[in-house]
């Protein structure tokens, strides 16, 4: 196991997630650059600690992003894991959402990352080692109805994630992508989900159900998000942790799916897609 004594930075730490790996963290002895858009609400959540350091960051304002990193490096001289938590969901059908509600998902959820990520870098590269841990989504693995604009969010924090491998393993960096099922936080609250407007009337009754699906489910998830952070602090203690983590029995279902529709759809096919070269190769 490598040293468990880290420095960790974690966005969108002011509730859900975010909250449980800022505990588990510092329960470990870790030292934790806490960030978030509301510092005052950390600042109640979390008691006193000298190992805590609570910065404001706005995740899609990249010079947050550069002054909290700077903030982080200030007090503790590095930064060893990085947890890209920040994000919020915006459900809906795709004809019913605006192009500025789509842009906003995308700057929170896609673009969000990136600014930090940016930022955290340079230190790591310095370092020659940290772990960059970013919490996708089933909807990462899998489409679904009414969830066009998140999905396309998630999907798109994927493709860079496992892009980014590869450009940064050669400087001792890790990338690991987490793919929670539905976790009991307050991510179907308010505070963290909005809906389009109705305005299609050929949506009525499906956009309903799917709303009100997702209101049912609010404080009944299955997933419990402080065992998740207590698998995330295993996950970055491993000499080799994994690039992907599936996190909850949904989330298994979810990925079992797509890996069964993928080889449908390509063993259906198979005989034309590999007729396609040209006759010389």
């Amino acid at each position: 196991m490598r040293n468990r004594e880290k420095v960790w930075f974690i966005t969108g730490a002011s509730r859900g997630m975010g909250i449980e790996f800022t505990k588990a963290a510092l329960a470990q002895g870790n030292k934790v650059v806490a960030t978030g858009r509301n510092t005052d609400k950390i600042s109640k959540i979390m008691e006193e600690n000298e190992n805590l350091l609570v910065v404001k960051l706005d995740v899609t304002s990249p010079s947050d992003a550069k002054a909290a990193v700077k903030a982080a490096v200030d007090k503790f001289g590095k930064i060893d894991v990085l947890i890209n938590n920040a994000a919020n969901f915006l459900g809906g059908y795709f004809e019913e959402l605006t192009p500025e509600q789509i842009d906003s998902q995308l700057r929170t959820n896609l673009i969000g990352p990136m600014n930090v990520t940016r930022e955290v870098l340079p230190v790591m590269r310095n370092n020659r080692s940290g772990h960059i841990i970013t919490i996708s989504s089933g909807a990462g693995l899998s489409g679904f109805e009414f969830n066009t604009a998140y999905a396309a969010s998630k999907f798109g924090l994927e493709g860079w994630m496992e892009s980014l491998q590869p450009e940064v393993s050669p400087f001792g960096i890790y990338t690991t992508i987490i793919n929670p099922g539905m976790f009991r936080t307050e991510f179907l609250t308010k505070e963290s989900s909005t809906y389009a407007k109705p305005s299609i009337e050929d949506y009525s009754g499906r956009r309903e159900r799917n709303q009100d699906s997702f209101n049912a489910q609010n404080g009944r998830q299955a997933g419990d998000a402080a065992k998740l952070a207590e698998m995330l602090i295993k996950i970055s203690n491993e000499e080799s942790p994994p690039s992907r983590f599936i996190a909850g029995t949904d989330a298994v279902c979810i990925a079992e799916q797509k890996v069964t529709n993928l080889e449908k759809e390509i063993n259906a096919y198979r005989k034309i897609s590999v007729s396609l070269a040209h006759e010389d190769v």
